[in-house]
């Protein structure tokens, strides 16, 4: 047992051994109030200091979610609990000595499930390795944290649609204020994230109020475009009222309804999403402009909002091999390239002319004709997840923080190999859990522990610094030439890799 004394009152936390290192581990410690009650679709408050010793030897609750279908390989239905699911978890080498740099993890989940306390986000081994304070975070999702009642509701609900965001810089603001009791520099905050946590950490550097809470930022397959219009946001809002049973002139009871019929009329409006794309349902998005995030965020990145700040970016190659190959065309249903061509105009912003151009650029890259499947693996990969992160970084030219982009592409053996350099593939690698059962599913055994060595010093090296440093190789900064870390079994730099492919959205842009 340990203690720890942030200015919200003393925990009690356990000490672990991690790769032959103590940790001490801190569970389910509260940043912000319960989001109940008047605070329903509220921004966050700050949470109220406690008396005596709370213990937190154990994982505080997730935000409320449906279970997923499929459920990942090992995950047990996550427990939840609106009340409490406002909490975060910290791994700390120590908390006395020079103070350390500090790594605060957002989970993905499409905005709609997650937890800070699943397996794979284990702080341990990467705090043990790294010498650095990991902290994991939780966060409204779905309806609860992004739903858009500022044209029914009125008053005190105009940031609805962000308050997972809120949430998010209430978390920075609790880490600034208590952090150093853990061991950690609150001068030296990297917020890192994958998919839709990813895409919080590109949403957050394009919102005011997050300037100063973090110094450095890394996105794995995530993007800074994943927002809608509040137009857009209320059409939405309308349809999931109607899923409650509600209109417009009842939409306040929706205050006191049940969490478990906000969860149901959440999923049913998740399948109707779901059954209209072909890439990755996500019916709540945070909306820009609104009083949080006032402009899209990337416009307010090539502004120069967090212009300061060190970004390292990148994606896995093939991102959209989960969605093709769990979900295969039936009977009477469009074809892959039709799901293709679907998909690079509705979610890649290329009109329905350029899809054999897009064929093209992409035999030019796989120096062979691809199949249908690789051609809606690719559209979704580069529609969803590359092209965005390219042009976020192209909106950071000339920025003051330095800038650095990485490909994934070592292949999981799953499935015979159909997944390949799958969505999500990187995490066990950063965490270092690629031994673990739960990633046994995508690594089968194989995974090179020398890349996950890499990766998690890399990342580490760049919290710290600001420069991601690989093995053996030099990591250029991103710049004219698109220098990008090619991240496998062997390492290398490649300058534009896939370049084709960029330029052919790049040209359809304007």
């Amino acid at each position: 047992m340990t203690d720890a004394h942030p200015r919200t009152g003393t925990v009690r936390g356990t000490t672990v051994a991690v790769e032959e290192t103590t940790v001490h581990r801190f569970l389910g410690i509260p940043y912000a109030g319960p989001p109940t009650g008047s605070r329903r679709f509220r921004p966050p408050v700050p949470a109220a200091p406690w008396q005596g010793v709370r213990d937190c030897t154990a994982p505080g609750p997730a935000a409320p979610q449906n279970p997923e279908s499929p459920a990942p390989p090992g995950q047990e239905p996550r427990t939840w609990s609106e009340q409490d699911c406002l909490n975060l978890n910290i791994w700390t080498p120590g908390t006395a000595g020079t103070a350390r740099p500090v790594m605060v993890w957002v989970h993905g989940g499409a905005y709609l499930s997650g937890s800070n306390s699943d397996v794979m986000y284990d702080g341990g081994g990467l705090a043990a390795a790294t010498g650095t304070v990991v902290v994991t975070v939780n966060y409204r999702l779905g309806a609860l944290g992004f739903l858009h009642l500022a044209d029914v509701l009125g008053a005190g609900y105009e940031d609805s649609s962000n308050l997972g965001l809120l949430d998010l810089l209430e978390a920075l603001r609790w880490v600034q204020g208590n952090i150093a009791a853990f061991g950690g520099d609150p001068g030296n905050v990297t917020l890192f994230g994958e998919s839709a946590g990813a895409a919080a950490v590109g949403t957050l550097l394009g919102m005011p109020s997050s300037a100063g809470l973090f110094r450095r930022a890394i996105m794995q397959s995530g993007t800074a475009e994943r927002y809608r219009s509040p137009q857009e946001s209320a059409r939405v809002c309308a349809e999931f009222l109607e899923l409650c049973g509600l209109d417009r002139t009842r939409a306040g009871e929706i205050l006191a309804l049940p969490v478990e019929r906000i969860l149901e009329a959440q999923e049913q409006l998740v399948q109707r999403t779901a059954a209209v794309t072909f890439a990755v349902p996500l019916p709540f998005q945070p909306a820009a402009g609104t009083p949080s995030l006032p402009r899209p965020p990337l416009d307010a990145v090539r502004g120069g909002l967090n212009t300061g700040v060190d970004l390292l970016l990148g994606t896995n190659l093939n991102e959209g091999s989960f969605a093709v190959e769990m979900r295969p065309p039936a009977p009477g249903d469009p074809g892959y390239p039709d799901r293709a061509a679907a998909v690079l105009a509705s979610t890649g912003g290329l009109q329905p002319g350029h899809t054999a151009g897009y064929a093209a650029a992409l035999e030019q890259v796989l120096d062979a004709e691809p199949s249908g499947r690789q051609l809606l693996e690719a559209a979704i990969a580069d529609s969803v997840y590359r092209q965005p992160s390219n042009r976020l970084l192209d909106a950071r030219s000339g920025s003051e923080g330095r800038n650095f982009s990485y490909l994934f592409t070592w292949r999981s053996p799953a499935m015979g190999g159909k997944l390949g350099a799958c969505h999500a593939l990187d995490i066990p690698f950063v965490f270092r859990h690629v031994e673990t059962p739960q990633a046994a599913f995508l690594t089968r055994g194989k995974a090179p522990a020398s890349l996950s060595e890499a990766m998690s010093g890399a990342w580490a090296s760049f919290a710290e610094a600001g420069v991601p440093r690989l093995p053996g190789l030099e990591w250029p900064e991103y710049g004219p030439l698109r220098a990008t870390a090619i991240l496998d079994q062997e390492l290398r730099v490649e300058d534009d890799p896939r370049r084709e492919l960029r330029e052919l959205f790049a040209a359809a842009a304007h």
